[in-house]
């Protein structure tokens, strides 16, 4: 019966008005919640009849279908982002979601089974056991980087290799790896009737625990009888290894016209063999391995042997004592920096940024975090900046995406739509109660 289909229509659009009201609310409510976002309400219009009207007896007749609602967030919408001041408040500009993890499925090793959540947003600092946590005890996820600072590869279309950033309690140290050794012997000192003194200098370096240690360079000068021999003995002497020897070399200088002074030739007696190619020796000291650059052969730079004084122009080198952790920071590409206390600063995560098919079939968890369905395909782990996904903002937080103005100009229209329904059931009751007085 058509009126009835009329009552059946306007019950419909009440209770799909109520539904859009619904979201119209959440996302008034959220309009300062950092990270939200918004949630819509789709009308359907639910056909019965075809609308040619069905031939009854030379009349026609219509039945109201009504109307149904569903409803979507709208994830792949993004807030405007909010500067902070929290070198760890992250945000995503443009696509891509921050892997996260709910604390309470991680101990305080950083071990545990955890579930992975996605983020846009968050507001991560130290908890009491250093790991980069929100308010809401949502954990940052990301790879850890090795000793040298690169991050390894690891599979990018699941968990594997992704654990809790964790910042607290960091130490770091540098162990000196190249000496740049540039100076000058006393050409004086190989002549002839010369006192045969050495020349000496220590150079301070860190080994691999970060301990300061000493290597004692010695050159000791040949003295001919007559003549000059331009000959030196290169000795380096490693304080960790009780004073012991671990370089002895010959150092043969020329003395042609136009080349006079340098190298023209190394010859090693102790140590490894001199590297003609980028002009260094590799001294074996503190546990590992330093590459003492003294200069090409032939070439200006590095060891020269002139004039009749001794003189160090310059040594340079790397390597650093222990640091503690200052800060950290997490710049566009994802890379988690710490910086120590003796300037070193050093990468120690990179935090990926995950993309799927469809954002918006994602399901939407507490505290703005989502997780994959099959609506939503399966995850792709990218590089930030990288393929289609947007860079990593620090010092910031992604915005709610609630515009309230549109809201409540949606909230009249709803408003109305619900009394016009409203209106539609009551005009059905009071032609029902016609067709009951006509019995009457």
């Amino acid at each position: 019966m058509t009126i009835s289909s009329s009552l059946n229509a306007g019950v419909s659009g009440l209770a799909s008005n109520a539904s859009k009201l619904a979201t119209i609310a959440d996302n008034i409510a959220n309009s300062s919640t950092f990270g939200y976002k918004r949630s819509v309400a789709d009308f359907h219009s639910m056909v019965i009849d075809n609308g040619k009207g069905i031939i009854d007896n030379g009349k026609g007749s219509y039945t109201a279908g009504g109307v149904r609602v569903t409803t979507q967030r709208l994830i792949d919408e993004s807030g405007p982002l909010v500067t902070t001041s929290n070198p760890t408040d992250l945000a995503v500009r443009g696509r891509g979601l921050l892997p996260v993890a709910q604390g309470t499925s991680i101990d305080s090793n950083g071990n545990g089974t955890f579930g992975l959540q996605f983020a846009t947003t968050g507001s991560f600092r130290p908890d009491a056991d250093g790991f980069l946590t929100t308010p809401s005890d949502l954990v940052l996820l990301g790879w850890p980087a090795a000793p040298n600072g690169t991050i390894p590869n690891f599979p990018r279309d699941s968990i594997g290799g992704l654990e809790p950033v964790r910042v607290a309690s960091l130490y770091a140290s540098n162990p000196t790896t190249e000496i740049q050794l540039s100076l000058n012997l006393p050409a004086t000192g190989t002549m002839a009737n010369a006192t045969g003194e050495a020349e000496t200098l220590s150079i301070e370096y860190y080994n691999t625990l970060g301990v300061a240690e000493t290597l004692s360079v010695s050159f000791v000068p040949t003295v001919p009888a007559t003549g000059a021999s331009n000959t030196w003995t290169m000795l380096v002497e490693d304080s960790s290894s009780g004073g012991a020897i671990v370089g002895n070399y010959t150092l043969q200088f020329d003395d042609a016209p136009g080349f006079g002074g340098r190298l023209l030739s190394v010859t090693d007696a102790a140590g490894t063999p001199y590297n003609a190619t980028d002009g260094t020796i590799a001294v074996a000291a503190g546990g590992g391995t330093i590459n003492m650059n003294i200069g090409l052969l032939g070439q200006p730079g590095g060891l020269s042997q002139l004039s009749d004084s001794f003189a160090l122009v310059s040594v340079s080198k790397d390597g650093s004592p222990v640091g503690n952790l200052t800060s950290v920071d997490v710049d566009a590409n994802g890379y988690v920096r710490a910086f120590y206390d003796t300037g070193v600063t050093r990468v120690i995560y990179q935090i990926p940024l995950a993309d799927v098919s469809n954002m918006n079939g994602l399901e939407t968890q507490d505290y703005q975090s989502y997780t994959i369905t099959p609506e939503s395909g399966e995850f792709y782990l990218w590089d930030a900046s990288d393929g289609p996904t947007g860079d990593v903002v620090s010092f910031a937080r992604e915005g709610s995406a609630t515009d309230v103005a549109g809201e409540l100009t949606q909230l009249i229209q709803t408003q109305r739509a619900y009394s016009s329904n409203a209106k539609v059931i009551q005009t059905v009751d009071e032609m029902l109660q016609e067709t009951t007085n006509i019995k009457r």
